[in-house]
């Protein structure tokens, strides 16, 4: 089935970016929100001139404003026509060691990270439950596999708490009309990894997205992308000690 019109959150840059970039070229129609409008209107821009015979829909949101999701995503619909995929993207990087006396960086991760993912679902679900069926994507990350030490311990439960919401939604959309694809990047390359330093086996942007794109485009229930190498890695992640997790944090 093809997805003619699609929302991405968090698009104003690295995944939701190059997500958009690979879905206008394959001329869908698209419903991009982020905080930085500037950035968002360059992108539209940028697309339009790429690619003439698309439709480009743009608005600002804070996903933590949790009243404003709603409100966004049936403003985007309604300038659209409607929706056919909703692609849970935005996300924070932010993290530091439990017990540091950084509360507030840790919570600022749980609650962008999966208590607005919450706020995104409830509403794409509510909208294709109108319409009749659609898609919905969720972008987890391959920490949410096992816990890690240090840094990145919240980001990884948050994640956790994505990828089991969409493993529940997969089971109670199985026969439909509903699709849900889980999506687990390993570490590409975006302002997030960036700002992370040096990672384990990164991938360049545009063969992560690419990766991630076909994975949608199939509508997988859950994938691990890029396939190599983070599908074996994942399964040594699973399984390895907690202990010994700290080089994938």
């Amino acid at each position: 089935m093809t997805r003619q019109k699609i929302l991405i959150t968090g698009a104003s840059s690295g995944l939701g970016a190059g997500m958009a970039r690979a879905f206008a070229a394959r001329g869908r129609d698209l419903a991009l929100c982020a905080r930085r409008t500037d950035r968002l209107e360059e992108l539209k821009a940028e697309l339009l001139d790429r690619h003439p015979g698309i439709a480009v829909a743009i608005a600002p949101l804070d996903v933590n404003d949790h009243d404003q999701v709603p409100k966004v995503f049936t403003e985007l619909a309604d300038a659209l026509g409607g929706l056919d995929r909703v692609i849970v993207n935005a996300g924070i990087g932010k993290g530091a060691r439990l017990g540091s006396g950084k509360l507030w960086a840790n919570k600022a991760t749980i609650e962008t990270n999966l208590v607005a993912a919450l706020v995104q679902i409830e509403t794409a679900l509510e909208m294709f439950h109108k319409s009749g069926s659609g898609h919905l994507v969720l972008v987890s990350s391959v920490l949410g596999n096992k816990g890690v030490p240090g840094v990145k311990a919240a980001y990884a439960a948050s994640k956790a708490g994505v990828s089991s919401l969409g493993e529940s939604l997969r089971a109670e959309y199985a026969r439909g009309p509903i699709r849900v694809t889980v999506l687990e990047p390993g570490y590409i390359e975006s302002e997030m990894t960036a700002k992370a330093g040096s990672t384990m086996f990164m991938v360049d942007n545009e063969t992560g997205v690419k990766a991630m794109v076909a994975a949608i485009e199939r509508e997988t229930g859950r994938a691990v992308v890029p396939w190599w190498p983070w599908a074996s890695l994942v399964r040594v992640l699973r399984v390895l000690p907690p202990r010994l997790t700290k080089p994938f944090a």
